[in-house]
């Protein structure tokens, strides 16, 4: 029913449309924040499959993530912001989920104590 409120839904459902909305629009960017927080599985591999479609369209993508696979999985290139400062940029081929997240809590020598 069309006529139903967005808030009658499941967290997942809602995520959903929510995407759908968005994606209905044809923005040339999407900014998606924390797009699978919070929702089950095959909620998580829609909305993926949803963001991956856009993608291959051409459209630019700005996710921001904490999920560290999501954003392994979802990226083209990774920039790790730490404080309001951007910690680094790596390509997801040339990088592990433990040096993202040394970048993420600011540690930008590998883990050899240095921190910025």
């Amino acid at each position: 029913d069309v006529n139903l409120d967005a808030k009658s839904f499941s967290g997942g459902n809602q995520q959903k449309i929510v995407l759908a909305r968005e994606i209905e629009r044809n923005p040339e960017l999407l900014l998606v924040g924390q797009p699978t927080r919070g929702v089950d599985i095959g909620a998580i591999e829609f909305i993926h499959k949803q963001i991956i479609a856009l993608r291959d369209q051409g459209k630019a993508i700005l996710l921001v993530s904490v999920e560290l696979d999501e954003i392994m999985s979802l990226s083209d290139r990774i920039a790790v912001m730490f404080d309001g400062r951007i910690m680094g940029e790596r390509l997801p081929e040339e990088t592990n989920e433990t040096e993202l997240g040394l970048l993420m809590a600011g540690v930008t020598d590998g883990g050899k104590g240095e921190a910025a």
